[in-house]
C-alpha cells in the first residue's frame, strides 16, 4: 500500500469491507475512473470467509451459483471442486479474483473503521482505529450481513483455564482437538457444520443445545466434469434464471402445487425425493410451505421423522426434533449431523432443562453439574445485518447518529440508502433480500445499482443523494406487511434480531424475493 500517500487521503469513494461485495464495488468504481480505496480490518480479502474458518465451514449455495457473473473469463477459468464449496476453496477463489483484477493496490488491510462523519462540505470523514483520516464524497458500506459476531458473555468466562474459541472468529493457525474433551455451545448453522468434524477428532464432545434446528443433508459430492462443462457452455442462461428466481438460485426446483392439494402418499414421495437430492430446493417442495401452517407442518413432521429414524437414542432424537415451523429460522445444510449423535463420544445437553449457569475453571457449570473441558467452542451466531454497521460511530446530517436512528430497529430505503445519511450506500443492508438467498446475486445487484447511481450523479453534476423519509417509511411498512404474511415471522430467529439481548424485534431482510425486489 505504499502508493497510498497522505495526499491521496482525499478520495472519490471509500468502501468499507473487502469481501465479495467490497471487491466487486472496487472493480466497478475503478472502471468509472474514480479514485477508490477499500478499508478492511482483516489482513486479506474474503470478508466472512476470511473469519469463519471453523471446522467444516462450507457454503450452503451450490458452487456454480455462489460465484461472480460479471466476467465470463473468470467463470470459464475457475474450477470448483465440490457441489458445495469449503471455506478454504472460497477464500482461494476470493484471492484469485483479487489477483486477476489487480484489486489489492486499492485495498488497505489492517484498517478497522472507527467513525464516519458527514461534514458540512458534503464529504464523509472516515477515521480508523489507528488514527488514519480519509475524506471521500461517497461511502459504500460493504460490511456484510453476517460479519459481526455475538461475543460470549457467560459469567465466569475469565476464570476458565482451558482454551475457548468462537466459530465466527476461528484462529488462522491449526487448532488441534485430537484427544481433547470439548464442549460446544449452540446448534445453529455453524455448529451443525462443525459438530460432526469436531466429533471425529475429539476424545469427547458435549453439545449444549437451546433450540433444535431443522437440518437437511447437503449430499455434497465432487462436481462431475461433464455437468461442469454443460453449465459453462451456457453460463449466461443460468445467470438470467438466478436474477428471476425468488432466492437468486437457478437450480432450485420450485413446487407449484399446494401441499394440501395432494395426498399424503404423494407428499411423502416428493419429500423423500428432495431429501435424497439434498439441501437445495428442499423447502420449496410445495408453494405454500412458507405461508400455510398446516402445509408447513407436513414438511416439518417429515424432517422430524427422519431425525427419529437416524438418531438411535429416542431421548436424543426428541431433544433434536424442532418444535417450531420449518423455515422460520435459517434452514441448515449438513454432512452427517444427526448421525453424529450416535457416536459413543458425543453427549447432548438440553439447556432448557439444565441451564448453563457459568463457566468455571474446569469448564461449564449447569444447574445440574460441572462439565470438565479442555476446550469450549462458542457457536452463538451473529449480530446479523446491523451489527457491523452499528459497531462504527456513524454520524450523518446535523450530527445524527445511526445508532439513534436505528434505536427502534433498522430503517432504510431498499436496504441501500438511509434518510439523513447522504452519499452513503449499504450493500445488502437491512431492508433488502440479502440473507434470504444467494448473496452473490444480491451483491451484484446492489453494486451495479450503486455504480449506475454514482455515474448518473457525476454526469448530471449532482453532489448529494439520500432517501426521502416518506419513501423510507413506506418501504419499511412494506417489509413488515410482506413478512407478516409468512411463517418466517413466527419464531425467535436472527432474522428479527431475537438472538441478541435487547435488540429491537424487527424483521430485517425483505422476504418478497429477489425477482420482485
Amino acid at each position: 500500500m505504499a502508493e497510498i500517500s497522505n495526499s491521496r487521503h482525499v478520495l472519490d469513494v471509500v468502501v468499507v469491507g473487502a469481501g465479495f461485495a467490497g471487491m466487486y464495488m472496487l472493480y466497478r468504481l475503478r472502471e468509472q475512473g474514480l479514485n477508490v480505496l477499500v478499508l478492511d480490518e482483516a489482513s486479506e480479502v474474503g470478508g466472512t470467509w476470511y473469519w469463519n474458518r471453523y471446522p467444516g465451514a462450507r457454503c450452503d449455495v451450490e458452487s456454480m451459483e455462489y460465484s461472480y457473473s460479471f466476467s465470463d473469463e473468470l467463470q470459464q477459468e475457475w474450477e470448483w471442486s465440490d457441489r458445495f464449496s469449503t471455506q478454504p476453496e472460497i477464500l482461494e477463489y476470493a484471492s484469485h479474483v483479487a489477483d486477476r483484477f489487480d484489486l489489492r493496490n486499492n485495498i488497505k488491510f489492517g484498517s478497522r473503521v472507527e467513525s464516519m462523519t458527514f461534514s458540512d462540505n458534503q464529504t464523509w470523514v472516515i477515521e480508523t482505529v489507528s488514527g488514519e483520516v480519509y475524506r471521500s464524497r461517497y461511502c459504500v458500506m460493504a460490511t456484510g450481513s453476517l460479519s459481526s459476531i455475538n461475543k460470549p458473555k457467560f459469567k465466569g468466562i475469565d476464570s476458565y483455564n482451558g482454551d475457548w474459541y468462537i466459530t465466527g472468529k476461528w484462529p488462522h493457525e491449526n487448532v488441534d482437538l485430537s484427544g481433547k474433551t470439548v464442549g460446544i455451545i449452540g446448534t445453529g448453522s455453524s455448529a451443525v457444520q462443525a459438530i460432526p468434524v469436531i466429533a471425529e477428532h475429539a476424545k469427547h464432545l458435549t453439545v449444549f443445545q437451546r433450540t433444535a434446528n431443522y437440518s437437511i443433508p447437503a449430499n455434497n459430492e465432487p462436481l462431475d466434469p461433464e455437468e461442469l462443462r454443460k453449465v459453462k457452455e451456457d453460463y449466461s442462461s443460468m445467470r438470467e434464471k438466478q436474477k428471476l428466481a425468488r432466492a437468486g438460485v437457478a437450480l432450485t426446483n420450485i413446487g407449484t402445487k399446494s401441499a394440501l392439494d395432494v395426498t399424503e402418499e404423494e407428499r411423502l414421495i416428493e419429500y423423500q425425493k428432495r431429501w435424497d437430492v439434498g439441501y437445495s430446493g428442499f423447502i420449496s417442495s410445495y408453494s405454500d410451505i412458507g405461508t400455510n401452517e398446516e402445509a408447513n407442518e407436513t414438511l416439518a413432521e417429515f424432517v422430524r421423522s427422519k431425525i427419529r429414524e437416524i438418531v438411535k437414542d429416542p431421548v436424543k432424537a426428541e431433544i433434536l426434533s424442532p418444535k417450531n415451523a420449518i423455515g422460520c429460522k435459517r434452514l441448515c445444510a449438513d454432512t452427517n449431523y444427526f448421525e453424529t449423535y450416535n457416536r459413543d463420544n458425543v453427549s447432548l445437553i438440553d439447556v432448557n432443562d439444565t441451564p448453563i449457569e457459568s463457566l468455571v475453571s474446569e469448564g461449564v457449570k449447569t444447574s445440574e453439574k460441572i462439565f470438565n473441558f479442555d476446550v469450549v467452542v462458542f457457536a452463538i451466531g451473529f449480530d446479523a445485518m446491523t451489527g457491523a454497521l452499528l459497531s462504527i460511530d456513524i454520524k450523518g446530517k446535523n450530527g445524527e447518529k445511526l445508532t439513534d436512528k436505528w434505536s427502534d430497529g433498522p430503517k432504510s430505503y431498499l436496504g441501500l440508502t438511509i434518510e439523513g445519511f447522504p452519499n452513503m450506500f449499504t450493500i445488502t443492508g437491512p431492508g433488502s433480500p440479502s440473507v434470504l438467498g444467494n448473496m452473490m446475486v444480491a451483491i451484484e445487484q446492489h453494486v451495479e445499482w450503486i455504480t449506475k447511481c454514482i455515474q448518473d450523479m457525476e454526469s448530471d453534476g449532482n453532489t448529494e443523494i439520500e432517501a426521502q423519509i416518506d419513501a423510507e417509511n413506506e418501504w419499511m411498512d412494506h417489509i413488515e406487511e410482506v413478512a407478516n404474511q409468512t411463517i418466517r415471522y413466527s419464531c425467535n430467529s436472527w432474522y428479527v434480531g431475537a438472538n441478541v439481548p435487547g435488540k429491537k424485534r424487527v424483521f430485517m431482510p425483505y422476504i418478497g424475493g429477489y425477482n420482485v425486489y
